[in-house]
C-alpha cells in the first residue's frame, strides 16, 4: 500500500495544464455552448438575455480560474509575506468586461457573441453592482487590491458580504420609498462558495477569570 501524501506533494499534484485556453473565438463558442447547456441546463431555444450573460461570465471565469490556481501553487511554494486588508466596503462594480479587459479576451469575446447573434454590451449591462459597497471607502478599497494585484503583492481583501446592498430609493406619490437591493436575487458567478472552511462568529458575552486562564462565555 502506499504511503499517503504530504500536502506539499498533494498541492504538486494539482495541475492547470488541460484547462483550455480561450484566446480564440472559436473557443469562446464553445465554452459559451458549453455553459449553457451544461451548466444553465438550457438551449436557445429557452434561454433569456440573463441566461446569456450567466454562460458569459462562466466561460470567462474558466480562463481566470487557471491564473488562479497557478497564483496559490506559487504563493505555497514561495511562501510570500502575505497582505490581509480588512474593509467594511469594497466597491467593485461590475465584473465581467473588468476581467475580459484583465483577460485580453475583450474581442475574442465581443466577436464570438456577434456571431451567436447576440449584443456583448447588452449582456453587460445585465450584470449587478457587487453590493458590497458604495462611496469613497469602498472605492479606495477596491484600488487598493487593483494596485496591489498589478504589483504581483501576494495580497486579499476580507470584508462582508452583504446580501442587500445599498438602499435603492424611488419616489412614489411625492414620497420617498426605501427598497432593499436584492443584488444576489439570481446568483453570483464570479463566487466559489467554502462551506468547509466556515467559522461561527459570536457576539457580546462576558469574559471569565479562572487559574486556567481566560474564557469567553454567554456569547451568542
Amino acid at each position: 500500500m502506499a504511503a499517503p501524501l504530504s500536502d506539499g506533494e498533494r498541492r504538486k499534484q494539482i495541475s492547470v495544464r488541460g484547462i483550455a485556453g480561450l484566446g480564440d473565438v472559436a473557443e469562446v463558442r464553445k465554452s459559451f455552448n458549453r455553459h449553457l447547456h451544461f451548466t444553465l441546463v438550457k438551449d436557445r431555444n429557452v434561454a433569456t438575455p440573463r441566461d446569456y450573460f450567466f454562460a458569459l461570465a462562466h466561460t470567462v471565469r474558466d480562463h481566470l480560474v487557471g491564473r488562479w490556481i497557478r497564483t496559490q501553487q506559487h504563493y505555497y511554494e514561495r511562501d510570500p509575506k502575505r497582505i490581509y486588508y480588512l474593509s467594511l466596503e469594497f466597491y467593485m462594480g461590475r465584473t465581467l468586461q473588468n476581467t475580459m479587459v484583465n483577460l485580453g479576451l475583450q474581442n475574442a469575446c465581443d466577436e464570438a457573441i456577434y456571431q451567436l447573434g447576440l449584443d456583448l454590451e447588452e449582456l453587460e449591462e445585465i450584470e449587478e453592482d457587487a453590493g458590497l459597497g458604495n462611496g469613497g471607502l469602498g472605492r479606495l478599497a477596491a484600488c487598493f487590491l487593483d494596485s496591489m494585484a498589478t504589483l504581483g503583492l501576494a495580497a486579499y481583501g476580507y470584508g462582508i458580504r452583504y446580501e442587500f446592498g445599498i438602499f435603492n430609493q424611488k419616489i412614489i406619490d411625492g414620497w420617498q420609498v426605501e427598497e432593499a437591493d436584492d443584488w444576489l436575487r439570481y446568483g453570483n458567478p464570479w463566487e466559489k462558495a467554502r462551506p468547509e472552511y466556515m467559522i461561527p462568529v459570536h457576539f457580546y458575552g462576558r469574559v471569565e477569570h479562572s487559574p486556567e486562564g481566560v474564557k469567553w462565555v454567554d456569547t451568542q
